[in-house]
């Protein structure tokens, strides 16, 4: 049976990171941006199927529309886990074909499965045999000394064929061999040229631009190519630059929420959270840049971190923090 189109409207989405994109980071993009298509961090079918299930399928409905990433290259185990995530109320579920870590690599997943267009088209069929949201892929345009022009493609039409209708393209090589994973980040260069040919050659599917992505301007002028971007680390070290997404990106909405009303909100969110449990510094690191480029931000960023680690932290250090900021103490 193949997958269903995606209903989401990805022309602005935020990456799946490793140690970043947690419940708590996603909370905080949502109130800045409404559209926004926000994605968990990846998360291994062994995860799932052998451990804490609500400790990584767990969020709060507000985060919609969510999608979550799987890691993993058997199709029985990723058709579970695509069960598990239609269960938990996602979205969408994406199949990671990109991450290069020697964790992705001892696994024979990630960027790994560039080289088994096949088997990653089984993986659609199974996964999209036992549930009703899209599976879509996010990739690279290959690995090593791969010809894109050709891994990609080979990719791309297999899982097509298999009735992915979805792809996430970071316009970069993976170097599994000589590379770290931060290196891929920024390393290999970008070839956004070769996903806009991707779009021409395959324009009845979804490609979405993914990599080097800093600007709601950049985003406007990929949008002219493809059919959605997706932001990574800059939206993560200033979320606040999402504030005009929804109008500029998606042409809905008024005024963008004050950044001072994102901090009284998530104030409120981390007030209930740490009630519940939960250490301050878990929701604040992710708010560490909420104030980036804002006068006297350094204080702001400096008491969090000396402070919100400290055992009995509660929401008053956000606030302290917040009063340090706007006196230049």
């Amino acid at each position: 049976m193949p997958v269903q189109a995606s209903p989401l409207d990805h022309r602005f989405c935020v990456a799946p990171m490793l140690d970043c994109t947690d419940r708590h980071s996603r909370f905080l993009f949502r109130l800045i941006s409404k559209r926004a298509v926000l994605y968990t961090e990846m998360v291994t079918t062994g995860a799932l199927l052998f451990g804490d299930v609500p400790r990584f399928l767990n969020f709060n409905h507000a985060e919609h529309p969510l999608a979550l990433q799987l890691g993993g290259s058997e199709p029985d185990a990723m058709a579970r886990c695509a069960e598990l995530a239609q269960e938990w109320q996602y979205d969408e579920v994406n199949i990671n074909v990109g991450c290069p870590s020697d964790r992705v690599q001892s696994g024979a997943f990630g960027a790994c499965l560039m080289q088994s267009p096949d088997l990653v088209a089984d993986n659609v069929r199974a996964m999209s045999a036992v549930t009703d949201i899209p599976v879509t892929i996010k990739c690279r345009i290959g690995i090593d000394e791969q010809e894109p022009r050709d891994a990609l493609w080979a990719l791309v039409d297999a899982s097509a064929n298999a009735g992915c209708t979805t792809f996430i393209v970071h316009a970069r090589k993976a170097w599994l061999k000589g590379l770290s994973p931060k290196e891929n980040r920024d390393v290999p260069p970008l070839d956004y040229d070769l996903v806009y040919t991707l779009k021409q050659d395959f324009p009845e599917l979804k490609i979405v631009l993914n990599g080097g992505i800093t600007t709601l301007e950049q985003s406007a002028e990929h949008l002219a190519q493809v059919d959605g971007v997706m932001m990574g680390r800059e939206a993560y070290s200033n979320p606040y630059i999402m504030r005009d997404v929804d109008r500029r990106i998606y042409g809905v909405g008024d005024e963008p929420v004050p950044r001072d009303q994102v901090f009284e909100n998530y104030l409120k969110y981390a007030a209930k959270t740490c009630a519940s449990g939960v250490r301050l510094n878990h929701l604040t690191r992710h708010a560490v840049g909420l104030y980036h480029g804002e006068p006297r931000s350094r204080l702001w960023r400096r008491y969090l971190s000396e402070n919100a680690h400290l055992p009995g932290s509660d929401e008053q250090v956000m606030k302290d923090a917040y009063l340090a900021m706007i006196g230049g103490a």
